[in-house]
């Protein structure tokens, strides 16, 4: 069961990193493209896999702030909301891609800080 929950923080941290670099390649590609849907396609891993791990939790003797999980979960739902709703127009306003890194980061930083 230890390597299942190791695979799911992996794959989480993944996600994690996918949603990182989706930034880097939205500037590269210039303020007229579109909304990259690695965008979606990160935080939707980012959130299986962090549904399964607090699912798997009481299997694997862990023990989570169900708070702490709680707010990654909202901030979570909010990057994958503003990404749904913005994918499908052909220029993302000028705050978004900033506003999702910054939401990213600020996730990040609640997993790593919050005790």
């Amino acid at each position: 069961m230890e390597f299942v929950r190791l695979l799911l923080v992996f794959l989480h941290l993944l996600g994690m990193g996918m949603l990182i670099a989706m930034f880097f390649v939205q500037r590269r590609a210039g303020a007229d493209a579109p909304l990259n849907k690695g965008w979606l396609h990160g935080s939707a891993l980012q959130l299986l896999t962090g549904v399964a791990l607090m699912g798997l939790a009481p299997l694997t003797d862990q023990d989570y702030d169900n708070i702490k999980i709680g707010v990654k979960l909202l901030v979570l739902v909010v990057i994958g909301g503003l990404v749904a709703v913005n994918l499908s127009k052909p220029k993302p306003a000028t705050w978004l891609t900033p506003t999702l890194a910054g939401l990213v980061v600020v996730n990040v930083g609640i997993a790593v800080f919050w005790t």
